[in-house]
């Protein structure tokens, strides 16, 4: 958390605000979320600059300014937030990032662990860093065939092969434990022993799964919210993730829960998913 649904959603509420702005002034409350940049460089950069558009790639917010792109990650308790009001005591205990725009809004990038990275990376820098990522699992030009050519060459499990974002971006624990399970497939099982009739159905599933979760603009259990400040609805959507324990809502077997895969907790269906 946030992924690709969570962080598209935060990208769509803040870049009206953003759109064509200018940077009045900058702060930053810890260094440690930085990567690549010091923080005098960085808000020596912000400040004064001009905001030409607000995107998003993988689990990334990007802003683009006029020659480098301020890139956003934020991490499991990140928020990338717009304030049209004076922040509360609470609210600005965790604003690490501060940002005042010429419109009297001010930009907020909160972490409440401080997990999420900040970068700054001038073109060549980006195109760099964009050449080591996946393509966009949402992307039009994406077929089954180069889908499924990406994920089904690993040994790896292929609940790991898909959140790997090398290969695909944008999925994380929830949407990679959601998607197996609707495309009912076995989230141990090595990605080389996917069945070729399965790869449509995940290839299917996981598009479907990211659309929906957009549109409900996203996942809300702890921290995530809108760009706006509003939490998200698709937890009331999911089927598996979080509901170890509880009975299947397709065939009413218990569902399962895990680490052993990847570390982090993978809830699958015996019946449903074998």
């Amino acid at each position: 958390m946030p992924e690709l649904p969570e962080v598209e959603t935060m990208v769509r509420g803040i870049r009206p605000a953003l759109l064509g702005r200018t940077i009045v002034r900058a702060s930053l409350s810890h260094i440690d979320v930085l990567r690549g940049v010091t923080r005098p460089r960085l808000l020596r950069i912000l400040t004064g600059a001009t905001i030409h558009d607000v995107t998003r790639r993988a689990k990334h917010g990007v802003i683009h300014l006029e020659r480098y792109r301020f890139v956003l990650q934020p991490g499991m308790t990140g928020n990338l937030l717009i304030y049209d009001r004076a922040l509360a005591a609470a609210e600005s205990k965790y604003a690490v990032l501060r940002a005042q725009l010429d419109s009297g809004v001010e930009f907020v990038f909160r972490d409440v662990r401080r997990i999420g990275t900040l970068l700054l990376l001038d073109e060549r820098g980006w195109a760099r860093y964009d050449a080591g990522l996946g393509p966009e699992p949402l992307d039009p030009g994406l077929t089954v065939e180069a889908f499924a050519e990406r994920l089904r060459h690993s040994r790896a499990a292929i609940k790991k092969v898909l959140m790997d974002q090398r290969r695909l971006v944008g999925i994380g624990n929830i949407y990679a434990n959601e998607a197996l399970f609707r495309a009912g497939i076995d989230p141990s099982k090595p990605a080389h022993r996917v069945s070729a009739e399965a790869w449509p159905r995940l290839f299917q599933h996981t598009q479907r799964l990211l659309r929906a979760a957009i549109d409900s603009e996203g996942t809300t259990f702890r921290d995530y919210r809108t760009g706006t400040g509003q939490p998200g609805s698709f937890q009331l959507e999911l089927m598996v993730y979080e509901r170890q324990g509880e009975p299947c809502r397709r065939c009413g077997t218990r569902l399962a829960g895990t680490h052993d895969i990847d570390g982090r907790i993978t809830v699958f269906c015996h019946r449903c998913q074998g």
